[in-house]
């Protein structure tokens, strides 16, 4: 029987082949399925099809009626109601006799047309909260353990409102179209073909599938040994073929089956193609499906129901997947799964199963089978064979509610909670979908209502009423509240229930009659009606025995049934405590491992600053050290060492300080001076003057210190390089001193003692310094804590300080003149009234007590007895000349020796020696009658001592300034006390007077509001541009973190990392705007353009590079948070599952169910975003630590080489944002329009910079200034205050520095003055010297780019304008003062009436080139346009007595001689700082016409903050409005 049975099997299977052989050509003329399911509907191509939504029997039931699922409390715990139902004892066989071979048909049935399980997009977690104390999952009893669920996809236009709620789709075939063997899709199936005899591809043996999985197979973790990727996975036609070996086994099945049906179309078909064979085999196999499925396990699975016959192909017929089928229906199978599976050989040896910890069992744990990879018992195809006959031999579980703890408490779950309760999450899955209750969809069946939990059934409810009772206790007694899965669950009896039928019924009916390829369709040409008639008569047992070692007589010929004579019964029926346990959960933190390289990498990340800034440093100090050597270099020809004389040593000046080498020596007048290596002495003693000498020598340490102890003074510590030196000192020391009266008193002690007794110069210093203050406290009340309070010191140095007398080098350091000055060898003779050519504390105190609190005739007499040598009462010209040199020494130098002799001159005339030989005291304090006021408070300004004057007024009291342009003097005339002078026939200059202002000035409410107001008025313009900047950034930002926080559903953020991706998402468009528009206010050319039109009233040009660094460092402080979202987001990354990740990152990450995420490592180094971030951190360190000021200052080469990076910024930028990791890339959008405009100003600059411009005279000037004249290029248009950048030809071509045209736009050529102060324009200087240019033969040419347009540009715009220049700042006044002068001598019609010139410097002969300007700008200016003022800042501060003297004989002079003794000009000459609040307050007297005041500076920051302050000042006022423009260098 079994014989006949199995031959007929055979010749069934042949006679299909055959069939389809006779009727196949060379060509395939039938219509190919698609593999993705589309077309096959002719009424809606789109139904069944890959993606297609499921189709509801009942509308959805949301708790909001669109998308949110019903939870608790509203329905019962899914844990506690799963424990509750199909709780019970495993081992009771199925009623019918179902073999577990049909179960998992019926899975494979179920993958065959249905998958949603896939995790959706954005990620939506219903986690299912486990009850407190529950014995598997919390043993703890924490109460706060949680199984991981997640929603599964749904159509992304659905769940937008109540009519249209979410709606779940399906991501394979609705059809049974050999999807769950071929794929869902051409790219899968084309995976899977070895395109060769039509087969698929075969692995280790020709009879199994390749291993791999690939990106292809759903890939979860093993739960019971952790073992994640696609490594071993066997590779299909469905995604989740793997879960467990068992339904793997099917998969397998129906892969040999296919090659099997191509090796028998090969054979017979020689010549048919590899694709005519696939074809072929492909629609045999599917017809074979489709009619097993249907025809064979359909009425098997359903007893008693069978589908009605076959009607025909019926278009409009929907096959869509229900929900209530997928997530309830037809999951009654899990209550049939055993607790594990017999394997058996085809003789029914039922054999041993190896466990996964090497014990055996009698069969194979389900629970500790799910996605094996390495399982000892499946290695070669004849145990997939064994298992197949094992199954089809055991019987499967009872068909109840009851659901083995297998499944119920160790079904596989996530690697972060490896165990999950599959009939929780089937309870769960049904409110995921938003199935109507039980009773509903009794209802829409047509079926019975039933009313109370009894009437569900009857048959369970007299065998176990408490189940029920319990249930509806859950639900609150609300039998409309019972959801279906329990319901139908309930309803079980024998098999599923009328509901459960009834819905698989109509699932498979609807996709039977909706399939135009199915294949009893008559009318799609795919088969023959014997063609039809064989496939029906093909059943499963065939296909075992064709694709199997099993005979006809191995197996039953319904291997969905076994019955009582059937082949190989099993050995029992299996229960949990026959087979080994099942492993535990366990959790899995994914950043396990990866913490200290993480952590490690974030730290060098934030260091690449710090190697940025040592960089940085070794750059500095490598120009500095060739600067230095440069320097030396240029100086070696100017200097001559002096050659050393005397003995050599090491003087020793501190314990911090390095030893340095000096020599010694003692001339004939008992003078011992030391000289340093330059051969100039820089100490002299003078032993004649001491009443003994200590000499302490070291006695170890090789014995070569020497302490030298001199009284009053600090002591001299020499190091000797061998003792024989030391005692030659000594020896030359004692001969002179033997014959005067100090004794020499020699001692020998230890070399740290003696350094220890050392006094050293610093020491010294401090003593001198109390001695000065406390003798200045004395005199001015000073208080102890600001004297220096000596309570706290040892006795010893107070005694020290109080017996200390300074040496007349230390008197002329604290006045702060040099020790040779005739001013001061007078005043330290006047007062050292014992002449031991010391002062003591009481000599000293005598002189100051008169010079700061004496009356003006007491500090003239002082004056004049300090020149009366001989004490007569009178001074003779000699002796008045010689008084006047000590006062004009003070300047400095200031004053050349002609100079000098002039204003001695002129004082003398002034003092009447034209007339008298000699004069008296009341002479020359008569001279002095007309500066009584400034007599009156000056003092001796003595170093240290300036904060502790209580009388001293501010500058801004005592200065007098500008009066009208009629130039009398007011101040002057008012004083009744002035004698009647001798009216000298000379011109007298402008007086300068003090203004009145107190009318204007206001409390302090309404100051700081007219300050606000003028603020508001003066930066209007920079304000506005400042609020649409960072409006726009602020908004570009917000609007990211608004899309990624509450609109970006569809990524997935707001489940995952919404701070870090919020953050680095807002930062990065914020970025996105800034750097791009940020090359707009580098773009020269235009902005020089623009200024010239309208645009400059609304846009402040002039602050372009203040904008540029304002944006710049808002960029990089946006990019460090940018930085910081990402080291967030990828450390999240890190932990989340991959199903998380591949919603954010569709393009990079697939979800194949690995969970396992990237590591860190894989963001920063294996993705372009990643690469490029770590590169422009990078780059933006080098950047940002050379632009800083100090380093550009410094090597200006490397900030410009540096600064250059910035296209390789962009180009990174670029690319760092086109990957398109989490959005379309933006920034492109930000960059064309502004990058378009650089490109555009960068091509004015390149057509013009490789022009060589010959140069036509170059000068060297002092103070290392060189002056380059050089021709006007044709076309070259400039206003005057313009820079221009240039490069010399002889340093590189690509090194521009940018340097002010002191030229005047009329004049024929150009011309810039460039000081050298840093090693380009040094070279620059050396270079034009005359020993290279007779080398060179020619000046050196230039590449010019420019001009420029900067604020001075617009000193043109007001009616006065007050130009502030210090220093080589003075370069762009020139050329405004001589383009003024110019305009006003041809009558040109320009706004600026008035120009006054404040000329800072240290001294005149600093820059006389600029005095040369000048005095030709005087010349010209015929209509007393520019008014200058000149201030001396090296000469000592005016209100000092000496500087009070100098400040006369200037004065006296300037009556003389209608100019000033310092520069020669008709230019005022003041001393110390300008105070610039009196200045514009005598403006505001002078010009009350005048509205507003442009106020132009120009040199070093202290000047330029100076001149701000005292604008913001002027504005608190109501009057003239100063506008400050300034520039830097």
């Amino acid at each position: 029987m079994d014989l006949r049975k199995w031959v007929w099997s055979v010749c069934a299977v042949f006679g299909l082949v055959l069939s389809v052989s006779e009727r196949s050509r060379c060509e395939i003329t039938w219509e190919v399925p698609r593999f993705d399911g589309w077309y096959n509907s002719l009424g809606y191509p789109r139904r069944g099809a890959v993606g297609s939504h499921l189709m509801r029997l009942v509308p959805a039931h949301y708790w909001d009626g669109v998308y949110q699922p019903l939870q608790e409390p509203l329905l019962p715990n899914p844990r506690r109601l799963s424990r509750l139902l199909t709780g019970g004892p495993s081992g009771l066989p199925s009623t019918r006799n179902q073999t577990v071979l049909a179960l998992f048909f019926g899975y494979h049935v179920a993958f065959e047309i249905f998958d949603s399980r896939t995790p959706g997009c954005p990620p939506e977690f219903m986690n299912i909260p486990v009850p407190k104390g529950d014995p598997f999952f919390d043993l703890t009893a924490s109460g706060t353990v949680l199984l991981p669920f997640q929603r599964g996809p749904w159509e992304k236009e659905s769940g937008q409102s109540p009519s249209n709620p979410r709606t779940q789709v399906n991501l394979v075939t609705a059809w049974i179209d050999g999807s769950s063997i071929y794929g869902p899709s051409t790219s899968w199936s084309d995976s899977l073909r070895s395109f060769s005899g039509g087969f698929l591809s075969s692995g280790s043996e020709w009879d199994m599938p390749t291993q791999g999985g690939g990106r292809l197979m759903w890939s979860a973790a093993d739960p019971s040994t952790g073992e994640a990727g696609p490594q071993g996975l066997y590779v299909l036609g469905n995604a989740w073929a793997n879960e467990n070996v068992f339904t793997a086994a099917e998969g397998i099945i129906w892969f040999r089956y296919h090659n099997y049906i191509a090796s028998k179309l090969h054979t017979d078909h020689p010549e048919w193609s590899d694709e005519e064979l696939f074809q072929n085999a492909r629609k045999t196999v599917v017809a074979t499906l489709q009619n097993i499925a249907v025809y064979e396990w359909l009425p098997a699975y359903l007893p008693g129901k069978e589908l009605p016959p076959y009607p025909g192909y019926q278009k409009f017929v929907d096959p869509g997947i229900s929900p209530e089928f997928q997530a309830a229906a037809i999951r009654f199978g899990i209550t049939m799964a055993p607790p594990g599976v017999y394997m058996r050989n085809k003789t029914c040896h039922f054999r041993e199963v190896i466990g996964i910890d090497g014990s055996t069992s009698t069969a194979m744990r389900l629970c500790n089978s799910f996605w094996k990879r390495q399982d000892v018992n499946m290695n070669k195809s004849q145990d997939v064979d064994d298992l197949l006959l094992g199954m089809a031999s055991q019987i499967a579980e009872r068909e109840d509610n009851i659901v083995v703890e297998d499944l119920r408490d160790f079904m596989y779950g996530p690697l972060k909670f490896t165990r999950s309760d599959l009939v929780a999450v089937t309870i769960q899955r049904g409110r995921d979908f938003g199935l109507r209750s039980y009773s509903e969809i009794r209802r829409a069946l047509d079926l019975p209502p039933v009313n109370t939990f009894e009437e569900i059934n009857p048959e369970l409810n007299q065998t176990n009423p408490q189940l029920l009772q319990d249930i509806g206790e859950l639900y609150n007694g609300d039998i409309s509240k019972l959801e279906l899965f329990p319901g139908g669950l309930l309803e079980t009896l024998d098999g599923p229930g009328p509901v459960f039928s009834a819905i698989i019924l109509d699932q498979l009916e609807r996709i039977r009659n909706g399939d135009r390829f199915w294949f009893e369709n008559k009318q799609n040409g795919l088969f023959t009606d014997e063609e039809i008639q064989a496939i029906r008569n093909v059943t499963y047992h065939d296909i075992l025995i064709a694709v199997t070692s099993a005979e006809a007589k191995d197996i039953q010929n319904n291997v969905f049934f076994w019955k009582d004579g059937d082949p190989c019964p099993q050995p029992t029926q299996l229960n949990a405590s026959m087979l080994p346990p099942c492993t535990n959960a366990t959790e899995l933190n994914y950043f396990d491992g990866s913490k200290a390289g993480f952590g490690i990498f974030v730290i060098v990340l934030f260091l690449f600053p710090v190697v940025s800034f040592l960089v940085a440093c070794l750059v500095a100090y490598l120009r500095k050290y060739r600067y230095k050597k440069f320097q030396r270099r240029r100086k070696a020809g100017d200097r001559t060492e002096k050659q050393a004389v005397g003995l050599s040593a090491n003087e020793w000046q501190g314990h911090k300080k390095h030893l340095q080498p000096v020599s010694v020596s003692i001339d004939e007048n008992k003078i011992l001076q030391v000289f340093d290596r330059s051969g100039s002495a820089h100490r002299c003693i003078n032993l004649g003057n001491q009443d003994y000498l200590d000499v302490l020598l070291s006695n170890d340490c090789h014995q070569k210190a020497l302490l030298l102890k001199v009284p009053k003074e600090y002591d001299l510590v020499l190091f000797f390089d061998e003792e024989n030196k030391r005692a030659e000192f000594v020896r030359h020391l004692c001969p002179e001193v033997t014959d005067i009266r100090p004794e020499i008193r020699v001692k020998g002690m230890r070399e740290k003692e003696l350094l220890k007794e050392a006094l050293t110069r610093e020491q010294r210093a401090q003593i001198v310094e109390t001695f000065i203050r406390h003798a200045f406290s004395k005199v001015l009340e000073i208080e102890k804590c600001d004297a220096g309070d000596m309570s706290g010191i040892s006795r010893k140095k107070a005694r020290q300080v109080l017996q200390c007398e300074l040496t007349a080098s230390e008197f002329a350091d604290a006045l702060g003149l040099k020790p040779d000055s005739l001013f001061v060898g007078s005043m330290f003779t006047l007062a050292d009234k014992d002449g031991n050519g010391y002062l003591s504390f009481q000599e000293f105190l005598d002189v100051i007590v008169i010079f700061m609190k004496g009356s003006p005739e007491e500090k003239s007499k002082l004056m004049f007895s300090m020149n009366d040598i001989g004490g007569t009462g009178f001074l003779s010209k000699e002796e008045f000349a010689r008084m006047l040199r000590s006062f004009i020494e003070i300047s400095n130098g200031a004053l050349s020796k002609s100079q000098a002799e002039d204003g001695i001159k002129a004082m003398m005339q002034a003092a009447g020696f034209d007339d008298k030989e000699k004069i008296s005291w009341e002479d020359f304090h008569f001279l002095l009658r007309d500066h009584e006021k400034e007599l009156q408070f000056a003092q001796l300004n003595v170093k240290g001592m300036e904060k502790q004057e209580k009388k001293k007024l501010s500058r801004d009291q005592r200065v007098s300034f500008i009066c009208h342009a009629n130039g009398s003097n007011k101040a002057e005339l008012s004083r009744p006390e002035i004698r009647k002078r001798k009216k000298l026939n000379v011109s007298t200059p402008d007086v300068y007077v003090k203004p009145k202002r107190e009318k204007y000035i206001r409390n302090p409410v309404q100051q700081k509001v007219q300050q606000f107001k003028r603020f508001i008025e003066n930066y209007r313009r920079h304000i506005v541009c400042f609020i649409i900047v960072y409006g726009i950034t602020a908004g570009v930002a917000l609007e990211r973190c608004y899309y990624y926080g509450l609109q970006a559903q569809s990524s997935g953020v707001p489940e995952t990392s919404v701070v870090g991706i919020i953050v680095s998402r807002g930062s990065a468009a914020a970025i996105s705007f800034l750097f791009p528009y940020m090359l707009l206010t580098v773009c020269r050319n235009l902005i020089t353009l623009f200024r010239e039109t309208f645009l400059n009233r609304y846009i402040p040009f002039d602050a372009a590079i203040d904008f540029h660094r304002f944006m710049a460092m808002t960029a990089i402080i946006l990019t460090i948070v940018h930085s910081l979202g990402h080291v967030v987001n990828i450390y999240v990354f890190s932990v989340s599952d991959v199903n998380i990740l591949s919603c954010l990152f569709p393009k990079v990450l697939a979800n194949n169910g690995s969970e396992l995420p990237p590591k860190w490592y894989w963001w920063f180094f294996q993705t372009v975003p990643g690469m490029t971030g770590v590169l422009l951190l990078f780059v933006f360190a080098f950047m940002y630590v050379f632009a800083s000021h100090y380093f550009r200052r410094i090597s200006f080469r490397a900030f410009w080489i540096t600064h250059y990076l910035y296209v390789i910024v962009y180009i990174l930028t670029v690319i760092h944002g086109s990957f398109a990791l989490l959005q379309e890339p933006r920034f492109y959008i930000y960059l064309i329009p502004p990058g378009l405009l650089f490109l555009l100003d960068k091509l004015i600059s390149l057509s013009r910079k490789k022009v060589e411009i010959p140069v036509v005279r170059a000068e060297l000037l002092p103070s290392g200034v060189t002056h380059l004249e050089f021709k006007r290029p044709q076309g070259f248009v400039y206003r005057s205050g313009q820079w221009v950048r240039i490069a010399c030809l002889m340093l590189g071509t690509d090194e521009y520095h940018p340097f002010t045209l002191t030229s005047a736009p009329h004049e024929e050529t150009l011309s810039l003055h460039i000081r050298a102060v840093g090693p380009w324009t040094s070279q620059l200087r050396e270079l034009y010297n005359e020993e290279n240019l007779l080398e060179l033969g020619d000046y050196p040419k230039l590449y010019l780019d420019g001009p420029f347009g900067e604020g001075h540009q617009e000193w043109i715009d007001f009616e006065v304008s007050v130009l502030v220049g210090g220093g080589i700042g003075v370069t762009p006044f020139t050329s405004i003062l001589k383009d003024l002068v110019f305009k006003s001598s041809i009558k040109s019609k320009i706004l600026c009436k008035k120009v006054y010139f404040i000329w800072v410097t240290r001294t005149q002969r600093q820059f006389e080139w600029v005095s040369d300007i000048i005095r030709e700008v005087e010349e010209m200016d015929t209509q007393d346009l520019v008014s200058v003022h000149i201030y001396i800042t090296q000469v000592a501060e005016k209100f000092d007595l000496r500087t009070t003297m100098l400040y006369m004989c200037e004065r006296h002079f300037q009556k003389v001689w209608n100019r000033s003794l310092f520069t020669g000009l008709r230019s005022i000459t003041h001393f110390g700082r300008p105070p610039f609040v009196s200045f514009f307050s005598s403006l505001q007297e002078v010009h009350p016409e005048v509205g507003k005041i442009g106020v132009f500076s120009c040199g070093p920051p202290g000047l330029t903050k100076n001149v701000e302050k005292a604008c913001q000042q002027m504005n608190k006022r109501d009057q003239a409005h100063f506008m400050h423009h300034y520039e830097n260098f």
